[in-house]
């Protein structure tokens, strides 16, 4: 069955707090546009649900009229897997209620909710947990990919800090999972990505953080690139956990404390962070300013709520957005090369090339202890292709696809799932690593007829 006839709306919709969105509706092409304006999908159904009986039901609609399905959180991802054609997209975007216990230091976070839900409501006491760098992005996705960000050094991934989680399987059945309960489940959750059901409620640790923190952009002109990036390397090799600085190569955006001559030339932006004061760091800030010569600083003590929206304005739909990865455990001068050849020609003005930095707490698991396996990586590196006009697609994909194969030698394999397209099936199984069988018979515990497949798919066992 590839449609949905308005009888099934009136049906389901009677069985449901939420909503249901037919092609044609006030309120359906909102509901199936997301970050990614490449991705243009038309389901057949969408289901806005309030909450996780509404999941539970939707589920079995589709399920019993074989109905491909997808399930919308955050919508942030790269690939578009939160829609699909011709199916029933569950939609959590309304479950996006957050509870924190400060005594247990824990928050209880729907399925639907944005890092700034979680930020805000864990800041009124102090408190957070290791998220990524953008608010937009849905907690669900980014946690069920492995999740890193600023904290990430200090405290590990999200999925480190995942206590325990809700999920309705294929079969329909509802599920409390955690290191004592259907611990498979809840192993394959921590990096395993959407491919075992649809998780409702996630219950995260929480850490002493903020409000106040040390963060900022130290930034240097482009013709510093190499000899700053060697610096860069040396410098996190041997850097304490407590203190991370990403790289960023761009054009440089009209930041106020930038130079106007300097808007839109070529850059090299370090993003400093540390959950100290900044007198706890100021030696270390000192020493990144002193890789070369800044055209311009803003580090100090900052709201950590404030940081953590710091990057969105550079990340606002609508836009088209392609992104090539690579993990690497160490930065070698060919690499770094490679870096700042293709940072130089740059194919938009709005494209990027970014260093996350990893290590600390997140390289202290062995790869086997969550289905996020890469411990042994240092830098995740995304190639972020940012365009409006269509007419710009063909350089675009071309410069991004050449330069991921130009470093492809000097990379370490393989590759955070959040960061993949859709288009890139053949690195599945390095997003995976070595957890990738385990992963595959977990599958085919829970979900061996593959319905949840809208995803950096993991297919079931024969």
């Amino acid at each position: 069955m590839d449609t949905v006839e308005r009888s099934d709306k009136e049906q389901l919709q009677g069985r449901l707090r939420g909503s249901v969105l037919l092609p044609g509706e006030p309120q359906y092409d909102e509901a199936r546009t997301i970050w990614n304006a490449m991705i243009d999908k038309r389901p057949a159904m969408i289901v806005r649900c309030a909450g996780a009986a509404d999941v539970h039901t939707a589920l079995d609609f589709a399920r019993e009229r074989g109905l491909p399905l997808a399930v919308r959180g955050g919508g942030h991802n790269i690939a578009g897997s939160a829609l699909v054609n011709d199916g029933l997209v569950i939609d959590l975007s309304a479950m996006r209620a957050v509870r924190v216990d400060p005594q247990a230091k824990r928050a209880w976070v729907e399925g639907g909710a944005l890092l700034r839900d979680l930020d805000h409501e864990a800041q009124a006491y102090g408190l957070a947990t290791p998220l990524g760098i953008n608010s937009t992005t849905g907690v669900g996705g980014l946690t069920l990919g492995g999740g890193f960000g600023w904290l990430t050094r200090k405290y590990g991934l999200a999925v480190d800090n995942l206590v325990a989680a809700d999920v309705v399987i294929a079969a329909g059945e509802r599920l409390h999972v955690d290191a004592g309960s259907h611990a498979d489940l809840f192993w394959a959750l921590r990096g395993g990505g959407g491919n075992f059901g649809v998780v409702t409620g996630f219950e995260f640790a929480l850490h002493p953080v903020g409000p106040l923190v040390t963060a900022g952009l130290i930034v240097f002109p482009f013709e510093q690139a190499r000899t700053l990036l060697r610096n860069y390397r040396d410098y996190v090799e041997a850097l304490d956990e407590n203190v991370s600085v990403w790289a960023v190569l761009r054009g440089a955006p009209p930041l106020p404390f930038l130079p106007e001559a300097v808007h839109g030339t070529g850059i090299v932006a370090l993003a400093f962070f540390s959950p100290a004061p900044p007198e706890a760091v100021a030696q270390e800030i000192a020493t990144v300013r002193g890789f070369g010569t800044p055209v311009g600083e803003h580090v100090g003590a900052v709201p950590y709520s404030a940081w953590q929206q710091a990057f969105d304005p550079l990340l606002v739909p609508p836009a088209r957005n392609y992104w090539k990865s690579h993990n690497f455990n160490t930065l070698s001068d060919a690499a770094i090369d490679i870096v700042v050849d293709y940072a130089g020609r740059l194919p938009s003005a709005q494209s990027e090339i970014f260093l996350g930095l990893l290590g600390g707490a997140a390289n202290r698991h062995a790869p086997h202890e969550t289905a996020y396996p890469h411990r042994a990586a240092m830098y995740a590196m995304n190639v972020h292709t940012r365009w409006e006009d269509p007419s710009e697609d063909a350089a675009c994909l071309a410069w991004a696809r050449a330069f991921f194969q130009a470093a492809a030698p000097h990379a370490a394999g393989g590759v955070y799932i959040n960061f993949l397209n859709e288009d890139e099936v053949d690195r599945i199984a390095d997003a995976y690593g070595p957890n990738y069988g385990r992963l595959r018979e977990i599958k085919t515990r829970y979900d061996p007829n593959n319905l949840f497949r809208s995803n950096q798919n993991i297919r079931p066992g024969p």
